[in-house]
């Protein structure tokens, strides 16, 4: 029998994990000391086991030695409890490791919560393979691995992890990299090491998790600034930029690398190891950016997961309403679309890098901006210069409405923005048949536009550019769009349907009418057909400028707009607003405000379409509200706080006198604010059923785009009705002059040339 106090072995000696330190006060307690803090074990039991756990004893020893003062069961209870608490392991040894540094690594892992010993063991024996890519310089990283013992794989020599160090997270030899530690199931590490704000991880594992391909397309998406100069100098990837830093940053960049790749190789394992580490050096503070696995990654997931989402027939599936007030009748409230879809914001890795207070907003608008609006083209100057359309954005009633409309902005462009796996058929348009939609069902130009194109495209506005005549017999992309009228597939040209980061060769152009994003497929189509109402009908106002009746805002009994109009007195402003309700007879509302006691008269308006006029006067003037700032006198007072020249010549030169259809018409009794025979549905299914109906009776045709992204899950949806009008200037026969007397608001249509000729510039 082995005597007292003295161990059986080294295999399993137990004591107190390395990061600890036991003291005894007799009488009071045991105090176990360490970096994080001190715990203090109270009660006889304690007192006679700490002194025993110092890692000379194994168990069956210390709970021998322990019984004689506390007798067995209770001296097992008590070492059953310390062990529960994570407070104890296994050693190897009866001591602690002669080098300092040796024993301070095992207390670190002990602290990270492993067996000390083994994880030292694990990083000494595994092998790294260190990736430089030019640009880079691996002197230091390479030093700070062999301070952590950790030793770098030569030539030949098999590795089990990588640490790779770039210049630029984009650099395209990364492509390369990524596939053949994939294909080797090699899990890896980036660094940016260089600068003053240097970026280490995510790791990535092959067969779990993003990839690199995952992460560039993040990471592209807040860069699209950068395309014009990256096509201007040939280049495939970003353009160098200046070195910063000091050696310091470097260094620290290297060891924080260092210290990364030593917790994977221990076996450390967390969530934040799949995200991208920001260190600010001149702050010095951090910042962690998770990365998202992309399900139709064409590297590391499905790259016909769009396809097959674009080409499958749009079924409406009953979905009860949660929110039948401030959102417009929605699946989910505004603070759900928060607190679910609130993640796709991150100045890194996210599609949107903020959300952020519109500058200058009057205390009664809540405005919020959401990042550059894509449906403008980024890869030209046009598209960086387009001034009032050139941010996406969001309003509301109340500051979480306003978040989340635009949220769903910037997620509905981001969305309908071509990403190269959405799928085309190439074809000519007469080979096609039936199946294909004509561009000009949708265009509406007129033969006179399209002659007089260059007239009309001299003033460079680009929300009233006529493209050249479409070439029937000249090979076009196509995509399939859902027909719900006719419950068939129809085909349109592709660059019509989505975002494009330069003019597409067949000279067709996507714009944002019909796009929406919503808390569910049928929201969506839903919002992105109610956006066709309403530009429609503000089309028959605007250019055949009809004197439209007044909505009774008396009658509103909703506390917003009251706020708004005192607002608007508050700031030298008269509030009014016009039914526009076209032949759908869902109401349609312009709001519109203009400065009273001034020669120029900033008149601003806003518009809203919804089943519920309630709803619709909410929505226009919200949307007015948005436009308030941008009418505001620029810096030092003078100017505007926009340059677009459309509506800053409109805001200069447009009155009420010299612009009579923007008053109500003094002859017809106001609308009121609310009612109107409006029946509401508690099912969004029973809502786009009846759409659908609205359209047929129409001779119309209901046509259907899903552009939700897999890896984004917000419902996005492309609605298009060919014949129903734009709010910008297409001036083809059809709806435009046929629906006003139809109506009996006009008795014969305008002349072309007495249509309007102020283009709507919102």
């Amino acid at each position: 029998m082995t005597a007292p106090g003295t161990h059986r072995g080294t295999a399993g000696l137990l004591g107190f994990k390395r990061h600890l330190r036991a003291a005894v006060v007799p009488g009071e307690a045991a105090y176990l000391l360490s970096q994080r803090g001190v715990t203090a074990l109270r009660g006889r039991p304690a007192e006679v086991l700490v002194p025993l756990l110092d890692g000379t004893r194994d168990r069956e020893t210390v709970i021998h030695d322990a019984a004689r003062s506390l007798g067995p069961e209770a001296a097992r209870s008590a070492l059953a409890t310390l062990e529960a608490a994570g407070l104890l392991r296994l050693h190897t040894a009866p001591a602690a490791p002669a080098n300092p540094s040796a024993a301070a690594a095992e207390a670190y892992w002990d602290l990270a919560g492993l067996d000390g010993g083994r994880a030292a063991r694990d990083v000494a024996s595994a092998r790294v393979r260190l990736v430089a890519l030019p640009g880079t310089d691996p002197a230091r990283p390479h030093a700070a691995l062999r301070e952590s013992g950790i030793r770098t794989a030569a030539a030949g020599e098999d590795a089990g992890f990588a640490l790779v160090l770039c210049a630029d997270y984009l650099d395209p030899a990364l492509a390369d990299v990524d596939a053949a530690l994939r294909g080797r199931g090699t899990p890896w590490l980036l660094a940016r090491t260089g600068g003053a704000d240097p970026w280490v991880g995510p790791v990535f594992r092959p067969g779990a998790g993003p990839c690199w391909s995952c992460l560039a397309a993040r990471l592209r998406g807040h860069r699209r600034s950068e395309l014009p100069l990256q096509h201007h100098l040939g280049l495939t990837g970003p353009a160098d930029r200046p070195t910063t830093g000091l050696p310091a940053c470097e260094s620290a960049a290297a060891q924080l690398a260092a210290l990364e790749t030593a917790k994977w190789l221990a076996g450390i394992r967390h969530p934040g190891q799949g995200a991208v580490h920001i260190l600010d050096t001149l702050r010095l503070s951090s910042a962690t950016h998770p990365v998202s696995r992309l399900p139709q990654c064409p590297s590391c997931g499905d790259p016909q997961l769009v396809a097959r989402r674009v080409r499958a027939p749009f079924v409406p599936v009953a979905r009860p309403k949660a929110d039948q007030d401030s959102g417009g009748h929605r699946a989910l409230t505004p603070r759900q679309m928060l607190d679910r879809y609130g993640h796709l914001v991150d100045p890194v890795t996210g599609i949107i890098k903020e959300i952020s207070r519109a500058g200058h907003c009057p205390d009664f608008v809540e405005s919020f901006l959401s990042g550059q609006n894509l449906a403008m083209g980024a890869a030209s100057l046009a598209g960086l210069r387009a001034g009032l359309r050139a941010l996406s954005g969001g309003k509301g009633v109340t500051e979480t409405e306003a978040r989340t409309s635009a949220l769903c902005e910037a997620v509905e462009r981001y969305s309908g923005t071509r990403h190269g796996d959405e799928p085309v058929l190439r074809d000519t348009y007469a080979a096609l048949g039936p199946a294909a939609v004509h561009p000009r069902a949708c265009q509406l130009y007129d033969d006179r536009q399209l002659r007089d194109r260059r007239a009309w495209n001299a003033g460079g506005s680009w929300l009233t550019h006529v493209p050249g005549p479409f070439a029937e017999d000249r090979p076009t992309e196509w995509t399939p769009v859902w027909s719900l009228t006719a419950r068939t597939q129809r085909l349109l040209p592709t660059s019509m349907l989505y975002f494009g980061q330069e003019p597409a060769a067949d000279g067709l152009c996507a714009d944002s009418n019909g796009n929406a994003a919503g808390s569910s497929p049928e929201d969506a189509l839903l919002q992105g057909f109610l956006e066709l109402v309403e530009r429609d009908a503000v089309a028959l106002w605007w250019y055949n400028r009809l004197r439209r009746p007044a909505v009774d805002l008396d009658s509103a009994d909703e506390p917003y707009v009251e706020r708004f109009r005192t607002g608007c007195r508050r700031a030298g402003r008269e509030l009014w607003a016009l039914d526009l309700t076209s032949d759908f007879g869902i109401p349609v509302v312009a709001a519109l405000s203009r400065r009273t006691g001034r020669p120029t008269e900033d008149i601003v308006f806003g518009f809203g379409a919804h089943f519920d006029p309630r709803i619709a006067l909410r929505r226009a003037l919200t949307e007015m509200g948005q436009l308030l700032p941008a009418a505001a006198p620029g810096p030092g007072g003078t100017g505007y706080a926009i340059a677009d020249p459309d509506p800053v010549r409109w805001w200069r030169t447009a009155t009420l006198a010299n612009q009579p259809y923007l008053a109500p018409d003094p002859a017809a009794p106001p609308a009121p604010a609310h009612g109107r025979g409006y029946r509401p549905r508690t099912d969004l299914r029973d809502d786009v059923t009846a759409v659908t109906e609205l359209v047929r009776e129409r001779g119309m045709e209901l046509l259907v785009l899903d552009q939700t992204r897999p890896d984004l899950q917000l419902p996005v949806v492309k609605v298009i009705v060919p014949g129903m009008r734009h709010f910008w200037p297409r001036f083809a026969p059809g709806r435009l002059f046929d629906v006003p007397v139809a109506l009996g608001r006009l008795t014969e249509p305008t002349p072309y040339a007495d249509l309007n000729p102020v283009p709507m510039f919102v």
